[in-house]
């Protein structure tokens, strides 16, 4: 989007944006990687390319992406990415590292509210608004949380008590650049299996091994030792046999439960 619309208030699922995306990107040769960044009106601060190449090919730096919203005081991000081969259809890569930065943003207070995928005649949206994403015939995919208005109020002080640890763990790292010296692997994943439980969004393996700052080989492992004892639940997903869902056991999440009804770290 050109400067001369800054200040328009963005709905993630009107016409006139998935239009622009299109006729921007869509028939583009390579893939690009880029996001809206709003204030908290939805009007638009900026509209910036972050990377180029397929999600699976290009690294994404999610520290680049989130200080740049702090440097705009942006609290919600619109993410859109093109597909050259004319299939909006998300990839496995797609959803996850929508479910990665929308885990991340949360924490930090910026709201990922979409992730359109473009062609250059479809648009597919991944997060999913009262019906409006584009049909692939692929499973319901929401990142937003349902309704939670029957909630009583220790689960809500445990999960914002939860929340404000990872938020601070996360600002560390922003500010710090330097995860390695302020993780403690375990306890970060099983924090973020609380907070996903909480909102009651479904996380898998995969996602849930990016929580923490050591490798993904070493995530791995260390979930399969908390599976292992039976901390967390390894759940098959029906729809795709390569994935594997994951949740705390009942006796964990109510010692982790109890753990933040006392207070934050």
């Amino acid at each position: 989007m050109t400067a001369d619309i800054r200040g328009i208030r963005i709905d993630p699922v009107s016409p006139d944006l998935r239009h622009y995306l299109i006729l921007s990107m869509g028939s583009l040769a390579d893939e690009r990687f880029r996001i809206l960044f709003l204030d908290a009106s939805h009007r638009l601060i900026a509209d910036e390319e972050m990377q180029r190449g397929t999600i699976s090919q290009i690294k994404l730096y999610p520290r680049t992406i989130f200080r740049r919203a702090l440097e705009l005081n942006a609290v919600a991000i619109i993410l859109a990415h093109n597909h050259p081969s004319g299939d909006a259809t998300p990839s496995r890569e797609d959803i996850e590292v929508t479910r990665h930065l929308d885990q991340i943003g949360r924490s930090l207070g910026v709201a990922v509210i979409d992730h359109i995928v473009v062609t250059a005649t479809q648009a597919h949206h991944l997060i999913e608004r009262d019906g409006s994403s584009a049909s692939t015939g692929m499973p319901a995919f929401t990142l937003k949380s349902p309704d939670r208005s029957g909630t009583d109020r220790d689960d809500e002080l445990a999960l914002e008590n939860a929340k404000a640890m990872m938020r601070r763990r996360l600002l560390r790292q922003q500010l710090f650049g330097t995860p390695e010296l302020f993780g403690d692997p375990a306890w970060e994943m099983l924090v973020d299996l609380f907070i996903h439980e909480r909102e009651r969004k479904p996380i898998s393996v995969s996602a849930l091994c990016l929580t923490p700052s050591i490798p993904m080989s070493s995530a791995v492992r260390l979930c399969q030792k908390l599976s292992d004892v039976g901390m967390i639940l390894r759940i098959p997903d029906l729809y795709d046999g390569r994935r594997t869902f994951v949740r705390l056991s009942p006796e964990t999440s109510h010692l982790i439960r109890a753990y933040f009804l006392a207070g934050s770290d």
